[in-house]
């Protein structure tokens, strides 16, 4: 199979954008080689009949998720593509300290905002962005976390602009998803291309359900007593996510319980059972603060449990992650992320921020509003890819409608460049073509230490030139590689076959 697309390669290097696969003089990366030899050696044909297989397979074990708000909010499956990445040790050692550094600062912030506040009365934050924060939970207030982790499970998302240069995306800490994805990317591509996988020396990703569990059990509340009942609290099978929240319950060996299975009792959760009544030590909720408990946030939700909060607040419960996380999602947060990091741990962030302009500051909107063509603008609190202008892809007039919009409320939105993301080879009937990717690691936090599991989700934008990832806006998955670097110690780069396409 040949790389058809070289003149989208050419430009795509012409606009400074580094391609994992391939040098600037055309020569293949060796990390990338062992993937080159297989591309040329298989027939387009074979490999249109791998992703088909793929396809298959998802939709037979139900893989899927709804777009909320559009017509034809049907189930659908992600697109998956049959060219893994593939990443160096050395480059993921890089990104594992940062992460680990990274969530390790974040668990520090959410213990101080909702303790004793020191990093708002050292002025290294402003009040306001905390505190007047949609997403800080004052009932919260006091309560502390038991083991002291707000966040169990974390999905940082990094985008790679060169050899070394990573960037942090955004932080989302509330109810990450994607990792079932991740799990099953995985058992495909080994039932797929099983000669390929045995060639490379894979970092494995399915001891993620072991080291969840054991994070899990690690951070039960001190009432609880022998080993510790665990449950995922889903809202139903009509959550865009329901096919993870199953799958992870099933790959934990737990149940998956939906908040009328729960009730409240002198301050202890049970759930009900074919068995009678059993007590619930620690829960790994998928639903957000404003539905978890009728009694204390929206009093309208019938998919919480009422009493969740205050058997939470008596520390007879564990939540993950703990209620009031998502104020460490919001964008104008990550932006002082560099300063958290360096107030709670004394450390420089190893992993780089993207350049950020915040609009609540006048100097900050005046820059941004006159420069809307060329930087990405987001909602503080928005997420999936919704509420964001990329301004060199917009039009004239969806930018100045934007700029309205920014005007009116600036204290909403935070503006960055348009970072030339990493590019990788992506399959389609037409050939191969760059596509442009970012990568979700997934970080475990227990009372244990840390974990993070090699790999994650890499989310590729489908369409050309587009650097929207999200599966809500048309981005694909591909299988992440993490590969011992002495494999390729040894290995020239190859000839690209872009050059004899």
């Amino acid at each position: 199979m040949k790389f058809r697309h070289s003149e989208e390669r050419k430009q795509l290097q012409e606009e400074r954008c580094f391609d994992e696969m391939t040098l600037a003089d055309g020569g293949i990366r060796p990390v990338y080689g062992k993937i080159a030899r297989w591309l040329a050696a298989t027939p387009a044909e074979l490999l249109a009949s791998r992703r088909s297989h793929a396809e298959l397979l998802f939709r037979r074990i139900g893989i899927t998720f709804s777009v909320y708000g559009e017509k034809d909010a049907g189930e659908r499956l992600i697109p998956f593509d049959i060219i893994p990445r593939v990443m160096l040790r050395s480059e993921w050692a890089l990104l594992e300290a940062g992460l680990i550094q990274r969530v390790k600062a974040l668990n520090l912030f959410l213990a101080d905002v909702y303790s004793r506040q020191e990093i708002i009365k050292a002025e290294r934050i402003p009040a306001d962005l905390v505190l007047r924060n949609p997403q800080f939970r004052r009932e919260m207030l006091g309560v502390r976390a038991p083991h002291d982790i707000f966040v169990h499970i974390a999905g940082i998302d990094v985008v790679r602009t060169g050899e070394d240069d990573f960037y942090v995306l955004e932080d989302n800490v509330r109810t990450p998803s994607g990792v079932s994805y991740m799990l099953e990317n995985r058992e495909v591509m080994m039932r797929l291309a099983p000669d390929l996988f045995a060639e490379h020396r894979v970092a494995p990703v399915e001891n993620y359900p072991d080291a969840l569990l054991a994070s899990l059990r690690s951070v039960s509340p001190p009432a609880a007593s022998g080993e510790p009942t665990i449950a995922v609290l889903t809202p139903g099978r009509f959550n865009s996510a329901y096919y993870e929240h199953s799958f992870l319950a099933d790959k934990l060996g737990v149940e998956l319980v939906e908040g009328r299975d729960l009730f409240v009792e002198d301050d202890i959760v049970y759930m009900r059972t074919t068995q009678g009544a059993k007590r619930v030590d620690v829960i790994y909720r998928r639903i957000d603060d404003d539905f978890l408990d009728p009694a204390v946030f929206r009093a309208d939700s019938v998919i919480g449990a009422r009493g969740l909060m205050r058997a939470y607040q008596a520390g007879n419960v564990t939540l993950a992650n703990a209620v009031g996380t998502g104020i460490a999602d919001d964008k104008a947060i990550y932006t002082y992320m560099p300063d958290i990091i360096d107030f709670y741990l004394g450390e420089k962030a190893i992993l780089k921020n993207v350049p950020t302009w915040r609009c609540r500051e006048p100097e900050a909107l005046r820059y941004v509003l006159d420069n809307l063509a060329d930087l990405v603008v987001k909602e503080v609190s928005g997420s999936g890819g919704y509420g964001m202008l990329v301004g060199p892809h917009a039009t004239k007039a969806e930018r100045e409608v934007f700029a309205a919009k920014l005007a009116r409320d600036p204290d909403h939105f935070i503006a960055q460049p348009t970072l030339g993301l990493s590019t990788c080879p992506t399959f389609f009937d037409a050939g191969i073509a760059p596509r442009h990717v970012d990568l979700r690691p997934f970080v475990l936090t227990g009372a244990d230490g840390v974990r993070v599991v090699p790999g994650g989700l890499t989310r590729v934008a489908l369409i050309e030139k587009s650097l929207v990832v999200n599966s809500s806006q048309g981005g694909g998955t591909k299988d992440t590689w993490i590969v011992e670097d002495r494999i390729f110690d040894d290995v020239a780069p190859l000839q690209s076959q872009a050059q004899t396409a």
